[in-house]
C-alpha cells in the first residue's frame, strides 16, 4: 500500500554543522524569492503541511532567531530578513499549513533540561505570544511543533506529559483551535500496551508524528511496519491523537550523526512507506530540503543527487497511483 508523503519538517538552519554540509550555509543566503521558490516546490510533490523545526535556536555557545524579537538576536548572515513571515505568506498562497515551532529556547542538546526549566519556558512563551501577535493572521498557521523530543523507552516519562501538556494548554489560551504536533523517536522501543494507551489519553496534542529511524540505522524497513500496526491499535483505543509516521529520506555519508546527510535510496524510501501506510493517517519526512530539490528550481539547496531523488520519487508516485 502506497501513500503519498504529505508533510515534512523545515529548518532555517541545521544545528548539526557536519550533518548539513550540502545544504545549511547556502539556504542561510537564500532571498525572499528562494524561499517561496522552497514552498513552492514542497507543494509540488503533494505536501499539504510544514513542520517548523526552529523559531529560534540555541545550541553551544550560540543562539539566533528567525524572527524580530527581543529573546535572541537575529541570525547572522542571514540574507532574508523576515524569513518566517515570508515561509507563512506564501504558504497561505499555495494552501499549506504550517506548524510553527516553540523552539529551540533552551540548548537544542538537553532537551530533558528545556522541559523542565522554567527560565526556558518563560522565553518560549514569550517568543509563542510574539509569534501570535506577528503572524497568526496568517490561515497557514495551522499550530504548533514542540521539538524538544526525548526517547519513549518504554513509554513516554511523565516529565515529557508534563512539557507536552503545559504548552499545549498556553498555545490554546492563545489560538483556541490550534493544532499541537510531536515527533518523538524511540519507536523501536515503545511498548504499546494498556499503560501506553493511557498516557495518549491524557496527552494533550493532536498528532503524533513518530520516527521511523530508518534513516539514522537504528530500524530497517522490514521491521518498521510491526511497529506502526501496534501504535494503530493502541491509537484507537485511546481515540486522542492522530498517528502519522516521520519517514527519514536520508542517509549519512558516513558515521551516524558525524557525516553530512544524503539522499537514501528511491528503493529504501518506497521499502520506507510501504511498510507504515496501511497504519497510519498521514506520513510526514525528515525533510524536503536538503534531501529533494525540483528541476530547474532557483532555490537549488543539498546533496547533488537530491535532483534526481525528486526525480525518482515524483516517478513513484506517480507509478503507484496509476496502479491503483
Amino acid at each position: 500500500m502506497f501513500k503519498r508523503i504529505t508533510g515534512t519538517w523545515f529548518e532555517f538552519t541545521h544545528h548539526n554543522v557536519a550533518e548539513g554540509k550540502y545544504w545549511d550555509p547556502i539556504v542561510r543566503r537564500f532571498t525572499e524569492e528562494q524561499w517561496r521558490e522552497k514552498v513552492r516546490e514542497m507543494k509540488s510533490v503533494g505536501m499539504k503541511y510544514i513542520a517548523m523545526l526552529a523559531s529560534s535556536l540555541a545550541y553551544a555557545d550560540r543562539a539566533e532567531s528567525y524572527f524580530d524579537t527581543d529573546i535572541y538576536p537575529f541570525a547572522k548572515n542571514f540574507t532574508c530578513k523576515n524569513p518566517i513571515e515570508v515561509i507563512l505568506d506564501e504558504a497561505d498562497k499555495q494552501d499549506l499549513k504550517v506548524f510553527v515551532s516553540v523552539g529551540y529556547y533552551g540548548d537544542c542538546y538537553h532537551a530533558q533540561t528545556n522541559m523542565q526549566s522554567p527560565e526556558v519556558t518563560a522565553r518560549a512563551f514569550k517568543a509563542m505570544e510574539q509569534l501570535v501577535a506577528k503572524f497568526g493572521h496568517h490561515r497557514s498557521f495551522y499550530g504548533w511543533y514542540l521539538p524538544d523530543e526525548i526517547q519513549i523507552c518504554p513509554r513516554f516519562p511523565d516529565l515529557f506529559i508534563d512539557y507536552t501538556n503545559r504548552y499545549a494548554g498556553f498555545a490554546r489560551q492563545l489560538q483556541k483551535d490550534t493544532k499541537i504536533l510531536i515527533g518523538p523517536y524511540g519507536t523501536n522501543k515503545l511498548v504499546a500496551d494498556d499503560l501506553y494507551a493511557k498516557q495518549l489519553e491524557i496527552l494533550d496534542c493532536d498528532i503524533i508524528a513518530y520516527q521511523d529511524e530508518v534513516g539514522v540505522k537504528k530500524s530497517t524497513p522490514d521491521k518498521t511496519g510491526a511497529y506502526y500496526e501496534v501504535l494503530r491499535k493502541v491509537h484507537d483505543k485511546a481515540g486522542r491523537a492522530k498517528l502519522f509516521a516521520n519517514v527519514e529520506l536520508f542517509d549519512f555519508e558516513g558515521d551516524v550523526y558525524r557525516s553530512p546527510l544524503i539522499p537514501a535510496t528511491a528503493d529504501r524510501v518506497e521499502a520506507q512507506i510501504n511498510a507504515v501506510a496501511p497504519f497510519v493517517d498521514e506520513i510526514f519526512c525528515y525533510q524536503y530540503m536538503g534531501m529533494m530539490n525540483k528541476p530547474g528550481t532557483i532555490a537549488y539547496c543539498g546533496h547533488p543527487d537530491s535532483i534526481d531523488y525528486y526525480i525518482s520519487y515524483m516517478d513513484m508516485v506517480e507509478r503507484n497511483e496509476k496502479s491503483r
